[in-house]
């Protein structure tokens, strides 16, 4: 009970600094190009991060060349390449509800390759819970590109399906290693090489100044503190405790979440088809938690004991990371 308890409790919060991403997209689509706003959302927070990092060595401790290497591909795929694709699409046009409904088709792609890739064999009850969520989220996507009308290009799309396909390669590259890396120290990697890939961009598409707008730092503000701390890790946090096919199955939530976010804060279209996408997704995630065993795994008692030994020593190890699995029945 404790344990299903705290996963929605992290997995509620999950998803609201998730979704927050698509909303902080969508405030600063009017004020700059999508590289500027990039650029100095993790230009700022890099700097912060590698001075912390300078301050205080112990979550480095232990980190091979080959293992950081493999974080900076991860933190291309799952922050540059990702983030990249989601505010293009924002900018060309197509609504914050209808981005994120299309990358809603992530946990499907993930579920089908968890069993080659990591042997993370989905149950029969997970699949059906997946194929309902996925229901859900083409109800809603429907509901938008149809609100939408002919003012968005239609390839555009198909710009958040390669963000998707981009965080489905990076959450099977990180699933794959065995190295224990520090959260703190993950992150810093992954923000510095966002940063260093999208103030490149933005050097060379001549779109590096930042404009006088406060609401552009007000959606810079809006994306380091939500979708950034809350959101990526969360994300990361929720793989290694409860695998794949779990945290990407949340991620059915984002599309109708975001939609009555986007209905509420920019009179996006919120229809009753959208309404019963919601109520889908909700029965989705419910369905594949239902389909794992309730027994605690391995993994999950080694992140608690983690989580007490930072408690206690004031230490950022992180828990093991061991090969991931999906109950299978």
């Amino acid at each position: 009970m404790r344990t299903r308890c705290g996963f929605f409790c992290t997995g509620s919060a999950f998803v609201l600094c998730w979704s927050s991403g698509f909303i902080g997209a969508k405030l600063g689509a009017g004020t700059a190009d999508a590289t500027t706003l990039l650029m100095w959302r993790f230009v700022p927070l890099a700097v912060v991060l590698i001075a912390v990092a300078a301050v205080s060595r112990t979550a480095w401790r232990g980190l091979t060349r080959r293992e950081a290497g493999r974080q900076v591909a991860v933190g291309a795929l799952s922050q540059s390449g990702y983030l990249l694709s989601v505010y293009y699409a924002i900018q060309l046009g197509v609504s914050s509800g209808t981005t994120a409904l299309i990358d809603g088709v992530q946990p499907l792609v993930a579920g089908a390759l968890a069993g080659p890739l990591m042997r993370q064999y989905v149950s029969r009850r997970q699949w059906l819970g997946l194929w309902l969520g996925l229901a859900g989220v083409a109800t809603v996507t429907t509901a938008d590109a149809a609100a939408a009308g002919a003012d968005v290009p239609w390839w555009a799309y198909f710009v958040p399906f390669l963000g998707m396909l981009s965080l489905v390669a990076a959450t099977f590259l990180e699933g794959r290693s065995r190295a224990v890396v520090a959260p703190r120290a993950a992150l810093t990697i992954h923000c510095v090489t966002s940063a260093v890939l999208f103030s490149g961009l933005a050097v060379g598409a001549g779109a590096a100044a930042p404009p006088a707008d406060s609401s552009f730092w007000l959606a810079t503000a809006w994306l380091v503190v939500l979708p950034t701390f809350g959101g990526y890790g969360l994300y990361w946090l929720i793989m290694r405790r409860s695998g794949v096919t779990e945290v990407n199955t949340l991620m059915f939530l984002m599309a109708p979440v975001t939609a009555v976010w986007g209905a509420l804060m920019f009179g996006e279209h919120f229809g009753p088809q959208t309404a019963v996408g919601l109520a889908v997704g909700l029965a989705a995630v419910v369905v594949v938690r239902r389909g794992a065993k309730p027994s605690r795994t391995a993994r999950a008692e080694e992140a608690d004991q983690a989580d007490q030994a930072e408690r206690t020593d004031g230490s950022h190890q992180d828990a093991r990371h061991e090969t991931l699995r999906v109950p299978s029945r």
